[in-house]
């Protein structure tokens, strides 16, 4: 199979896995607390890749480890927190929407801290997609008054933790197979995962009768396994074999998918926010049109 085809292959796959993840990152709140979700998110996705991959460390190179480290954090470790928190205020197809920013900080993210050249064309659309994510946030303040837009922000902090770990990847970690990339990175992360665990509450829970949080743990492992593990594998591969901003386009696609199970489960969702979503498409249009 061409690198063409398999690389539009892993982005619908994607697409469909990481749509699904803002539902469950709701669902799983419901019985745990930010902290809690990210720590364990992190914690059962390591596991299942270390009994998986643990014979892939042996490729990663001693000097690679710093960016290793650096790209578990940034691409991992922070966004799971600032989702869980974020979608404590803000809908589930909000926050995917806003992810949807990610390939335009990635194009900015390049350009000045990697000296990647840019076009008119690309720059043009950058700018029309922060201007559909501005419409967003105020249209979604607008129907939906109770909800925190302010927390839209850790949305967008969350985007620019991907773009520059998706450029640090294309430039740093290209030759490292890509679940070599994904399993060092969850060994980093256990110790602070597992610390931000320890002091979140999570053990003083009655583990053992409390149907809610049993409920919130079984979504959580299906994000966790499918919608962490598997998929950054899957991403990594995906960065090595096209371009950050191809890569994160992905981004654009999983608000389809997350706007379906957000309203099969009872969110509003208007058309001038659907007039913004446009904006920020067809600022994606833009920013990859040759």
């Amino acid at each position: 199979m061409k690198s063409i085809e398999k690389k539009w292959i892993y982005l619908a796959v994607l697409s469909v896995v990481w749509g699904s993840s803002f539902i469950l990152i709701k669902k799983s709140l419901i019985g745990l607390t930010p902290l809690q979700l990210g720590a364990l998110r992190t914690l059962f996705a390591a596991t299942f890749l270390l009994l998986i991959g643990f014979r892939y460390l042996k490729k990663i190179k001693k000097h690679k480890w710093k960016w290793i480290a650096i790209s578990a954090f940034l691409g991992t470790f922070i966004p799971a927190f600032l989702f869980a928190f974020a979608e404590t205020e803000i809908d589930s197809a909000v926050a995917s929407i806003l992810n949807s920013t990610t390939p335009i900080v990635t194009l900015i993210i390049g350009a000045i801290i990697f000296s990647i050249s840019y076009t008119r064309n690309q720059l043009f659309g950058v700018v029309v997609g922060l201007l559909g994510s501005l419409l967003l946030i105020y249209a979604g303040a607008d129907v939906n008054p109770d909800q925190n837009y302010w927390y839209s922000s850790l949305v967008i902090a969350a985007s620019l933790c991907y773009a520059f770990n998706v450029n640090i990847i294309k430039r740093h970690l290209q030759e490292i197979p890509a679940m070599s990339i994904a399993v060092g990175n969850f060994v980093v992360l256990i110790l602070p995962a597992f610390t931000v665990l320890l002091f979140s509450g999570f053990f003083s829970k009655d583990l053992a009768n409390d149907a809610e949080l049993h409920t919130s743990l079984g979504y959580l492992v299906i994000l966790a396994v499918i919608g962490t593990g598997v998929a950054k594998v899957m991403f990594n591969k995906l960065v090595q074999m096209s371009t950050p901003v191809f890569a994160t386009s992905v981004t654009y696609t999983i608000p389809i998918v997350a706007l379906l199970w957000g309203m099969l489960d009872g969110e509003h969702f208007t058309l001038f926010q659907g007039f913004a979503t446009g904006i920020i498409l067809l600022g994606v249009l833009l920013t990859n049109r040759k």
